[in-house]
C-alpha cells in the first residue's frame, strides 16, 4: 500500500500586518522556506515533480501562478513546475492534500507543498471588491449570479456574519469568547518563551520570532473593545490577525525517502474536505472531524494533538462542544488569534506546527482542521513515526 510521508516542514515566523514582514514580496516569503526545507531535509531540488502553494487574493504581487514564481525566485530548476491552489483559509492544507494525493496515487515521488500570503500589501477580500470596481464588480463574487440569489436570497454572505451566527446558534458568549482569546496568548508566549517554535522557524531579514502574540492583552483591556457589528460579540480580539508569511512542507513516497537518504517523519494517515452551510460558513469543521474519525476508526480520544484554526474564538468553541475533545490537546502553542492568519499559508503553519509540537511532546496523531470561505472543511491526520 502506497504511503506519503512528510520529510520536512518549516516556516517563516509570522508577521503583523505592517510590521517586519510588510515589505517582502510574497514569492520571497515562500522561496525563502522552499530553500530552507530542501537544505534541511537534504533533497535534490532537480528530484522534485511539483511545487503546489495556497495562496488568495491572487492579484498584483500574489498574481501569476505564485508556486512557480516561488520556486524560480528561490534559483531552483526551471523545469520544476508549480500550481497555486484557492481554497480559501484552508489553501495551504489542500496544498498538502493535493501533495499528497499525487504521492500516493503513484503518478508523483517528492512534492513541495504549503502556502504564503502577504496581507500586508494585498488585503483580505481585495480580489473581491478592490480589484473588481474597474470592471464594475462593486458587489462581490455572488451578486450577479441568479442561481446563488435563488438558493440563498440576499443573505450577508461573510465571515463576522457567519461567527455571530455560530455565537448565536451554541450560545457562546462573549466573555467566554475573550477567556478563549486571551488563553491562545498565552499559550503562544509560553511556547515562544520555551523554544517551542526554534525547530520549525526560518528567521527571514531579522525577523525571527511570531510577531502576533501580546504578553500584555488581559481580559480588562479585551472587554474594553468594542464590537465589530453594533449589538453583536465579536471584537478584534477573539478574531485572528491579520499576517504575513510562508510555510511549506516536503512530501515524499517511500521510492523517494530511499532513493534521496530522506528521514520520514510522518504519514499521512487521512486527509478530506467536506462542505456545509457557505451563510453560516464556518462550521464544516465539526462534520469534517466526525466523518475523518468515523473513516479512520478513531476516537477524539486517540489523538494526542489538535489544530484547529482560530479564524475566529466561537469556531473552535463550537466545535469543542460537538466533538468533546479534551481542550487541554487543542492549539496547545496558541492559535491564529495569536500567532496570526496568513490566509494561504495558515494550513502549511498549522501542519508545521503540529508536527513538530507531536515530536517534542512524543504524540502519536495530530488531526488538523480548517474552516473555510463557502463552508468548507479540510480535515488532515498525521502520524508521527
Amino acid at each position: 500500500m502506497a504511503e506519503a510521508y512528510i520529510a520536512g516542514a518549516v516556516r517563516t515566523p509570522v508577521g503583523r500586518r505592517g510590521g517586519g514582514l510588510a515589505g517582502a514580496h510574497p514569492a520571497d516569503l515562500a522561496a525563502h522556506v522552499i530553500t530552507e526545507l530542501l537544505r534541511r531535509t537534504g533533497a535534490d531540488p532537480a528530484a522534485v515533480d511539483d511545487v503546489v502553494l495556497g495562496c488568495l487574493d491572487t492579484v498584483g504581487p500574489q498574481a501569476g501562478d505564485i508556486a512557480r514564481t516561488a520556486w524560480l525566485a528561490a534559483g531552483l530548476p526551471e523545469h520544476v513546475p508549480g500550481v497555486t491552489v484557492d481554497r480559501q483559509c484552508g489553501s495551504g492544507q489542500q496544498a498538502v492534500h493535493f501533495a499528497a494525493q499525487a504521492v500516493l496515487s503513484g503518478t508523483q515521488d517528492l512534492v513541495v507543498a504549503g502556502g504564503t500570503q502577504s496581507m500586508s500589501q494585498v488585503p483580505i477580500g481585495y480580489a473581491f471588491h478592490r480589484a473588481a470596481e474597474p470592471l464594475g464588480l462593486v458587489q462581490g463574487p455572488f451578486a450577479g449570479s441568479r442561481g446563488w440569489r435563488a438558493r440563498y436570497g440576499e443573505q450577508p454572505v461573510n465571515q463576522f456574519h457567519g461567527a455571530e451566527l455560530i455565537a448565536d446558534q451554541w450560545g457562546i458568549t462573549r466573555e467566554q469568547m475573550e477567556e478563549y482569546a486571551l488563553r491562545s496568548h498565552r499559550r503562544a508566549v509560553q511556547a515562544a518563551d520555551e523554544g517551542r517554535f526554534t525547530r520549525e522557524t526560518a528567521a527571514y531579514e531579522g525577523v525571527g520570532a511570531d510577531e502576533g502574540p501580546r504578553r500584555d492583552t488581559s481580559a480588562a483591556a479585551m472587554a474594553a473593545l468594542r464590537t465589530v457589528v453594533p449589538g453583536g460579540r465579536l471584537t478584534a480580539a477573539v478574531s485572528s490577525q491579520v499576517s504575513d508569511g510562508a510555510a511549506v512542507l516536503l512530501l515524499a513516497s517511500e521510492r523517494a525517502v530511499h532513493e534521496h537518504g530522506l528521514t520520514p517523519r510522518a504519514r499521512i494517515h487521512h486527509l478530506s474536505a467536506l462542505g456545509e452551510d457557505p451563510i453560516r460558513m464556518l462550521t464544516a469543521p465539526i462534520p469534517a472531524t466526525a466523518r475523518a474519525l468515523e473513516r479512520t476508526g478513531l476516537g477524539v480520544d486517540d489523538i494526542d494533538l489538535f489544530e484547529v484554526n482560530e479564524a475566529f474564538a466561537p469556531v473552535v468553541l463550537a466545535w469543542l462542544k460537538e466533538t468533546g475533545a479534551d481542550p487541554g490537546r487543542v492549539n496547545v502553542n496558541g492559535g491564529a488569534i495569536a500567532l496570526g492568519h496568513p490566509l494561504g499559508a495558515t494550513g502549511a503553519r498549522l501542519m508545521t506546527t503540529l508536527l513538530h509540537e507531536l515530536e517534542r511532546t512524543g504524540g502519536r496523531y495530530g488531526l488538523q482542521t480548517m474552516c473555510e470561505g463557502g463552508g468548507q472543511a479540510n480535515v488532515t491526520v498525521i502520524e508521527r513515526l
